[in-house]
């Protein structure tokens, strides 16, 4: 039988299937873990960062064994999986004495990432209890900041990785599918723009959008070893008018479908959203429709 498989934008074929089986009977008492990570090296299956697409990897092999084209070992243990069993941030108390007044009389503005270190939770739990979206935790590339004045949070801004496709975002570039499926990790999304409803201050978020996106190439490139050249962003606009995104010299490109990522049906199904884009250098056209270098 002929096998043809497009899984994560990977062809598996027939030869692959036997390569598999084979990596499988030659390491009969290794876990499913082992098999998923030396079947990476063997691809040379790897993040931009050079770690191995482990989970990735896990998932097709487990597709593999639902549609009967391998048999996996039996499973040795089932670790706790934090990211299914993630909790709700609890809140946390923090100084809510309003600041009111102009801009020039809270600088200046210490603007950290907060990532892997103390003050992570306390960007959860601002986000879960402050933004009407709440919290989400991504588990694919993405950065967590935090504003302060005189150690005092005002303000949080998150980015993540893309969506996969957004046809107004695609013809503003110009690429075609092809060029987009290679070269869509160069672009970060601003999923979340927090500020602290006691703070009062003209203009704060669109200064806070400056500051991240002169940090965020630099940080996104030390972090995942590699570019980003145009940032992305959502904006209800049953909330929202975009203002501090037009102030900071963003561009409206369209409007979302409302169908979501990968809808089955051309139904829209969420609420329809501006598209809003910034590009992070001159030549943003050339490096995202070029080959990967």
């Amino acid at each position: 039988m002929k096998i043809n498989i497009v899984y994560h934008n990977r062809n598996i074929k027939t030869e692959d299937v036997a390569n598999i089986k084979e990596l499988i009977a030659n390491n009969p008492d290794k876990s499913r873990r082992y098999i998923s990570q030396e079947l990476c090296r063997q691809w040379n299956w790897r993040q931009e960062n050079g770690a191995l697409k482990d989970m990735l990897c896990r998932g097709l092999l487990l597709k593999l064994q639902s549609d009967g084209l391998i048999s996996l070992p039996a499973k040795k243990f089932c670790p706790n999986n934090p990211f299914l069993n993630r909790k709700v941030p609890k809140p946390i108390k923090v100084d809510q004495t309003p600041i009111e007044g102009d801009l020039h009389k809270i600088k200046p503005i210490e603007f950290r990432s907060v990532r892997r270190c103390n003050h992570e939770k306390v960007y959860n739990a601002l986000m879960q209890e402050y933004h009407y979206l709440g919290y989400k935790q991504h588990v694919g590339e993405h950065f967590k900041y935090i504003a302060f004045h005189k150690d005092r949070p005002i303000g949080c801004i998150g980015w993540t990785s893309v969506l996969w496709y957004m046809g107004c975002r695609d013809r503003f570039i110009g690429w075609d599918a092809e060029t987009r499926q290679k070269n869509l990790n160069l672009i970060a999304y601003n999923h979340r723009l927090l500020i602290l409803p006691w703070i009062r201050i003209k203009n704060l978020a669109s200064y806070l959008l400056g500051l991240s996106t002169r940090i965020i190439p630099r940080d996104w490139n030390n972090f995942y070893n590699h570019p980003i050249y145009f940032v992305e962003t959502f904006v209800d606009t049953s909330r929202y008018k975009g203002t501090c995104y037009r102030a900071s010299n963003w561009i409206c490109l369209g409007n979302t479908s409302g169908r979501g990522k990968k809808a089955p049906t051309k139904k829209a199904t969420q609420p329809i959203k501006s598209v809003w884009g910034y590009p992070l250098s001159k030549d943003f056209r050339e490096e995202l429709c070029a080959g990967i270098k």
